[in-house]
């Protein structure tokens, strides 16, 4: 099965399907706009396969990575084995590959009759911003998984700039500005690394011991770049103007997938590498996280527009997983990654309920509507699943991950814990206060009596989710046993580094 190179497949079939829709040619462009979005969709779907595959293929109670594939990329310049091209996952990187493959479908299912001008155009830029996500995730090699990690920024400006709302080019370049002078530093941080240690592979790089000094200013980099990619505060206002601008698929990949970016980026290098540096500045993430969670939820309160109150209530959830993840324990770390699965469908989701919403009416002003549930009984169903879970209903997947994070952060600071609580009070507040103006009381306007429910397509979009967000919340351990060897690996490691700290002295100095 290892010879069947199903990590490579999975990565670069969607630019094979990109590809064949360049060739598409006809003098209609509504047949041009079929075409595409059907070869899109198969080729999404066909990755998504694939990426199963790899998970059945998965031994969840081996700690490294597996399906490893290597070869020769830039071997003059390094030393020794030079810099390849080598993939591989364990059990963190493969639920991200997961959400990556299973939330691109849905996606372009969800752009007919929301997308129609140049949609082959907007089919390729879907296609290849796949191969990129996933190839961030596989990636065993820092120069590739730079590669990766920067070449997402192409495809989802593009996307936001061409294909979103009226302030859309301010919007595309504030997200590309704002995550590229992050990346810059950790450029030079991958150099340092490069010269110290003489090798870009991620599975030695994590064994060897960096000087404390050096650990400092390389987890400082590193921070940089993934602080603005989750985004904490106060590095996060990219996100409310890229959600609001870009089209409703593009606001599902930013946030269903894009985000996660740097929290996973936290957990592949920031904690195995530089451990020392993770536990010294363990408290600054705390504080940061806790103002995220606190502060975004009130800014979410005071939101008219229902795509900017769930970009705010984004970056609260991710308040929650970076303190799970700088918990340093298992629960809390597990817990983190569960949030981020969790939160990877459930934004992804509300953002597709507004996405329904906006179709019909062009407008995403909460004033605006209210009474739909006499109009549109099943989209009121649907829409309360992905807001109650949002919440962190027990029963939901938003519940296992927030409890699990503050469980483990109750472990080592019982104060960090109930002030990253009061987010899951705000976020109720926020949320259903949103769903109640929207769907309760009385139709206060009259255009809204010709509203439609959602159609058959529309409930085929939201059905996988409905049915993840549920199954994660009544069976976790679907999703937290074959990351737990993993995990337990990472704790273990870090904790060495904590018998022996050597990084304030450093920094001191």
């Amino acid at each position: 099965m290892q010879n069947w190179h199903l990590l490579s497949l999975t990565t670069f079939l969607p630019l094979v399907g990109a590809l064949f829709i360049l060739t598409i040619r006809s003098d209609d462009p509504k047949v041009v706009a079929r075409n595409a979005r059907a070869v899109a969709l198969l080729t999404s779907l066909a990755t998504f396969a694939v990426s199963l595959l790899v998970l059945s293929t998965f031994n969840p109670t081996l700690p490294g990575f597996q399906l490893r594939e290597t070869g020769s990329w830039l071997p003059s310049l390094g030393e020794g084995i030079g810099i390849q091209y080598a993939l591989g996952v364990d059990g963190i990187s493969i639920w991200f590959v997961l959400l990556s493959t299973f939330l691109t479908p849905i996606c372009i299912l969800s752009t007919v009759g929301a997308v129609e001008k140049r949609v082959k155009e907007y089919m390729i830029a879907f296609l290849v911003l796949e191969t990129m996500m996933v190839g961030m995730f596989v990636a065993l090699d820092l120069v590739l998984f730079y590669v990766f990690f920067e070449g997402v920024l192409i495809p989802m400006f593009l996307i936001i700039g061409v294909w979103g709302g009226p302030r859309r080019v301010y919007a595309a370049f504030k997200f590309f500005l704002f995550t590229l002078a992050g990346s810059v530093l950790m450029l030079v941080a991958l150099l340092a690394i490069y010269f110290q240690a003489h090798t870009t592979s991620i599975p030695l790089l994590m064994n060897y011991h960096f000087p404390a000094h050096m650990q400092t200013w390389l987890w400082l980099a590193f921070f940089a770049s993934f602080a603005v990619k989750i985004p904490m505060w106060p590095v996060h206002t990219w996100l409310p103007d890229a959600h609001v601008e870009a089209p409703t698929a593009g606001s599902v990949i930013l946030a269903g997938v894009l985000l996660k970016m740097g929290a996973y980026g936290f957990l592949r290098f920031s904690l195995p590498m530089l451990p020392e540096a993770s536990i010294y500045f363990t408290p600054m993430v705390y504080v940061l996280s806790v103002i995220a969670v606190i502060y975004t939820s009130l800014v979410a309160l005071a939101q008219t527009d229902m795509k900017k109150l769930i970009a705010y209530s984004s970056i609260a959830h991710m308040g929650f997983v970076t303190a799970g993840i700088f918990s340093l324990t298992e629960l809390g770390v597990e817990g983190a990654i569960f949030q981020m699965l969790s939160h990877g469908v459930v934004s992804a989701a509300l953002f597709l309920c507004v996405g329904v919403l906006y179709d019909r009416m062009h407008t995403r002003e909460i004033a605006r509507y209210g009474g739909l549930v006499t109009r549109m009984p099943k989209y009121a169903l649907v829409f309360m699943i992905f807001a109650l879970a949002s919440v962190g209903l027990p029963g939901t997947s938003g519940f296992v991950g927030e409890f699990l994070i503050l469980v483990g952060l109750f472990k080592v600071n019982a104060w960090v814990s109930a002030l990253t609580a009061t987010g899951m009070i705000l976020g109720a507040a926020y949320m259903l206060y949103m769903y109640r103006r929207v769907v309760f009381g009385k139709l206060v306007h009259e255009d809204l009596m010709g509203i439609l429910d959602m159609n058959a397509r529309e409930l085929a979009v939201f059905a996988p989710l409905v049915v993840v967000v549920l199954w994660m919340g009544l069976h976790p351990s679907t999703f937290l046993d074959p990351m737990h060897a993993s995990v337990t690996n990472l704790i273990n490691h870090v904790q060495l580094a904590r018998a022996v700290p050597h990084v304030a002295p450093a920094v001191a100095h």
